[in-house]
């Protein structure tokens, strides 16, 4: 098997070691933990602080929420529970959440809490709304009333981004303007190339801790392929598959990557390593590329590679795209694994870019219809996708600019993937909220 060492991989590392600290700290903001989906996950978070601000459990909850967070909370499963939606986890977020636990938020649910948790939702204790006009896609709104007091909490543009804070009127937090951002990693601007330079090159000492990532989605979907969870795809394509794909790379990687959505989705009390604020993009980006080098016999410092590859391919093409969009994240983050399986094929910056553009031109235009089990079958369509754009590219393939969407440039390429997620989707992400809400 070919092997990669970083001083062949380049032939100018022109990257300070200042630079790499820098992309490091904004990998570790955007690669963390999570138990459950993340859009209930930050209303719970939400919840708690305003539950610890009031200091005692709220007799009314009144919540104000964007769209895309009313969309992607509607129809998945909350860790622990047996239960979907919205309402469970504000109880629980009041009941058992700790706002220090961040997005695993709900890691001390008990049977009790739960039980605890119906009572409050059958008393009526919880109303939620629809803020039309929010500063932020990703924006969360709660208001927490009792024993004679009001405490508000706040969170925009980030899943764990507190913009404000408040008790009886007095204001003990308040970020202002900064309810805009969508992206705290704003700080570190990327190009496709810096990405590359970036993971080829900075010292393995350095990204090894990327593979945690990895083995943490991977615990992810053993569980599942142990237990029953959503629509169960895993399992079908790990028992089915043998048959149609035998025992083969492909199979691995579907059954493993959408092993872990159906534990995630289906509310198993499991962390995973989310990317940009999403479980599900963490798990598109690091499994493939996991199963990939285990069937490869990889070494550990191409996995490392590859996963940096892939997860900051991932935060990349977010960092234009927005937190929540329109745009089915699986887009996005096999984009990203497409990368990472091209570096453990031996591939290089050329076939990277090409695995990339052919990516772009085959998904996009996915809508996201919102957190659910059948997250797991738009997941497998995207990995698939991911491995046959790096066998194109791997065989100097690419989809050329005289073809739709894509450019020579790379870096335009993917602006006009994120231009369309972000701003020609507009309305079909409008029409596909008012079509779920519509059915409750």
């Amino acid at each position: 098997m070919k092997t990669h060492s970083a001083y062949r991989i380049l032939e100018h590392n022109t990257m300070t070691s200042t630079e790499i600290d820098r992309i490091i700290d904004l990998i570790h903001r955007e690669v963390v933990p999570a138990i459950g989906c993340t859009e209930p996950a930050a209303v719970s978070l939400c919840v708690a602080r305003a539950t610890e601000l009031l200091g005692s459990l709220p007799e009314k909850i009144s919540l104000s929420l964007s769209g895309n967070i009313i969309k992607n909370a509607m129809g998945v499963g909350i860790p622990g529970t047996g239960m979907i939606g919205l309402p469970i986890a504000v109880a629980l977020g009041a009941i058992v959440g700790r706002s220090e636990y961040g997005l695993e938020v709900l890691r001390d649910v008990t049977p009790e809490a739960l039980e605890q948790g119906k009572a409050y939702i059958a008393e009526g204790r919880i109303s939620i709304a629809h803020h039309k006009n929010p500063p932020s896609n990703l924006h969360i709104e709660v208001e927490a009333e009792g024993g004679g007091h009001v405490a508000k909490a706040v969170i925009s543009g980030a899943h764990t981004n507190f913009i404000y804070l408040s008790k009886d009127g007095e204001t003990l937090l308040d970020k202002g303007a900064q309810a805009d951002a969508e992206d705290d990693g704003d700080d570190v601007r990327l190009t496709e190339a810096t990405v590359y330079e970036f993971a080829m090159t900075a010292p393995l000492e350095k990204i090894r801790f990327i593979l945690e990532a990895g083995w943490m989605n991977r615990d992810a979907a053993r569980l599942a392929l142990r237990e029953d969870y959503g629509h169960g795809l895993g399992k079908v394509i790990r028992v089915q598959g043998l048959h149609l794909f035998g025992d083969t790379p492909i199979r691995h990687i579907l059954s493993m990557t959408s092993a872990a959505c159906d534990a995630r989705m289906g509310g198993a009390q499991v962390p995973v390593m989310s990317n940009s604020g999403s479980g599900n993009q963490g798990i598109t980006a690091t499994l493939p590329v996991v199963c990939y080098a285990e069937d490869i016999g990889a070494s550990e410092e191409d996995l490392a590679r590859a996963l940096a590859l892939s997860s900051l391919t991932s935060i990349y093409i977010k960092q234009s795209l927005g937190r929540l969009s329109a745009l089915c994240g699986c887009v996005v983050a096999s984009t990203g694994a497409s990368a990472g399986l091209v570096h453990l094929m031996g591939g290089g910056f050329e076939e990277v870019c090409a695995a990339i553009k052919n990516m772009v031109a085959n998904l996009t235009g996915m809508i996201c219809d919102g957190a659910k089990p059948a997250c797991a079958m738009k997941i497998t369509s995207g990995v698939s996708t991911a491995l046959m754009s790096a066998m194109l590219a791997m065989n100097g393939k690419c989809v050329s600019s005289q073809e739709g969407i894509v450019c020579d440039d790379i870096d335009t390429t993917v602006h006009n993937l994120t231009s369309i997620g972000r701003e020609a989707m507009t309305e079909t992400d409008h029409l596909v909220l008012d079509i779920m809400v519509s059915k409750q």
